[in-house]
């Protein structure tokens, strides 16, 4: 099996939820990365299913702003 199907399906789903529910999506970004403030409201937008374990790209994205930001 090759990498492609992987990125493809990993890619369809980061696209649809920041297409479909951008605040989420963002807020669960920075969530996860550790760059969001302590806030009530803000983690209520948090959406922990976003967290899927085939959903590489989004991981990569956290990783990516938790090492660099």
């Amino acid at each position: 099996m090759s990498l492609t199907p992987l990125m493809f399906r990993s890619l369809l789903r980061l696209l649809t939820s920041l297409i479909g529910d951008p605040a989420a999506s963002v807020s669960t970004l920075l969530f996860y990365s550790d760059l969001l403030p302590q806030n009530i409201v803000l983690e209520r937008l948090v959406q922990h299913e976003l967290l899927h374990q085939e959903n590489y790209l989004f991981h990569f994205l956290i990783n990516f702003l938790r090492c660099f930001w």
